[in-house]
């Protein structure tokens, strides 16, 4: 029995909450984001997307491009709050989903053409969601989550699409080789030197040879170039909290050392946050004492998953939390009230070049181990608790 993985994603879905709260909006090219010149775009809508403006842009360059362009600051709550709409009218209509991001999912459909026709189902969801939330939303079907990827790409704007089984490599062969998810612009760079544009050029090119050239990557790129995705939905469970701590050997009241170890210990669950497209919208700190007395104190920040806004909260914690004099036998760090979403929300408060800092930073730590970059301030912890 074939798969029947359904892709489903809300169209410039910022954009879109924006709009329902604006019906003047309707039409216009509109960008979110900060609001200043040193800000950037987290998401534009397609009338936008008209004049070359794409997210991450800096956002005077694309009211540059764009002088017409409407520009709202965004909103971290209502945002999630809509996201968490359409996950609940998914969680109440199908077995099995996985939520990827704030505004995207994938949903196992496996069987039900025996009871309902699964395109039909997945028709009547998407319908469901745009009347019970206002937002325009796309979907496509096919045997695994890459073509269903593509195809809602494809489906786009406001729209649905079915590949059917044995159709997958017929249906990618003309497209661009950007629309395989993982064909970021350096790979695409190297593929183009190799004359590599379209799928179908993709596609005949000896799985060997993309192997030599980009290692693993290769393999799963030609493998999705393909039609080629056994990777399964995932069933979807909310995280609420991570947190980490850390047991001194000796009870201490050295304030640069328990510093470090505040920085190190922030830094690394930030990059978690990161890692699994999480932000955080409450900080917690946590101090016991050498008489084993344990306190906490924690507060509510907009949400956001970047170093330097966490950090300045740990440390403010910590300074009202910290009898001084007192020996200190453990610290921890806590962050709590989670939602999926990427760094677009911390965009509506950063720089391009911090944000693109942190992925710099983010792709080193990837590779070399999470403690590949820390501050200067935080060289002194070495141990997760």
């Amino acid at each position: 029995m074939d798969r029947v993985i359904v892709h489903m994603d809300l169209d410039t879905f910022f954009v879109s909450v924006e709009r329902l709260q604006d019906s003047s909006l309707m039409g216009k090219p509109v960008l979110i984001g900060g609001g200043s010149d040193r800000g950037v775009v987290a998401s534009c809508s397609y009338e936008a997307r008209a004049y070359g403006v794409h997210s991450a842009m800096p956002m005077k360059l694309a009211r540059m491009l764009c002088p017409e362009a409407i520009v709202k600051r965004g909103d971290h709550e209502r945002y999630s709050h809509y996201s968490n709409m359409v996950t609940d009218i998914i969680r109440e209509a199908v077995p099995v989903y996985e939520k990827t991001s704030i505004d995207e999912f994938y949903i196992d459909l496996s069987g039900t053409d025996r009871f309902f026709g699964s395109y039909k189902l997945a028709g009547e969801l998407r319908q469901s969601i745009m009347h019970e939330t206002g937002l325009p939303i796309s979907f496509a079907l096919s045997t695994n989550k890459t073509v269903s990827k593509v195809g809602t790409g494809e489906a786009k704007p406001n729209g649905q699409k079915q590949i059917p089984g044995g159709t997958e490599k017929t249906f990618l062969a003309p497209l661009s080789i950007r629309k395989i998810p993982m064909v970021g612009q350096k790979t695409y760079e190297m593929l183009r030197s190799m004359g590599v544009e379209r799928i179908h050029t993709l596609q005949e090119v000896p799985i060997e040879l993309l192997e030599q050239v980009l290692g693993q990557q290769g393999i799963t790129i030609w493998k999705k170039a393909n039609g080629i995705d056994n990777s399964p939905v995932e069933p979807y469970s909310e995280q609420k909290s991570i947190s980490t701590e850390r047991t001194f050997e000796r009870d201490t009241t050295d304030t640069t050392m328990l510093r470090a170890t505040l920085v190190a210990m922030t830094e690394k669950l930030a990059f978690e946050l990161r890692s699994k497209n999480k932000l955080t919208a409450c900080v917690t700190v946590k101090i016991r004492y050498s008489d084993f007395n344990t306190y906490t104190m924690q507060s509510r920040i907009p949400y956001s998953s970047f170093d330097h806004v966490l950090l300045d909260e740990v440390k403010r914690l910590f300074d009202k939390l910290w009898q001084k004099r007192m020996l200190i036998r453990l610290v921890g760090v806590r962050f709590s009230h989670l939602i999926e979403g990427s760094h677009q929300f911390d965009l509506f408060d950063d720089t391009a070049a911090r944000a693109q800092l942190f992925q710099a930073m983010d792709k080193l730590r990837r590779r070399f181990g999470s403690e590949a970059i820390r501050r200067a301030g935080g060289q002194f912890d070495r141990d997760k608790g």
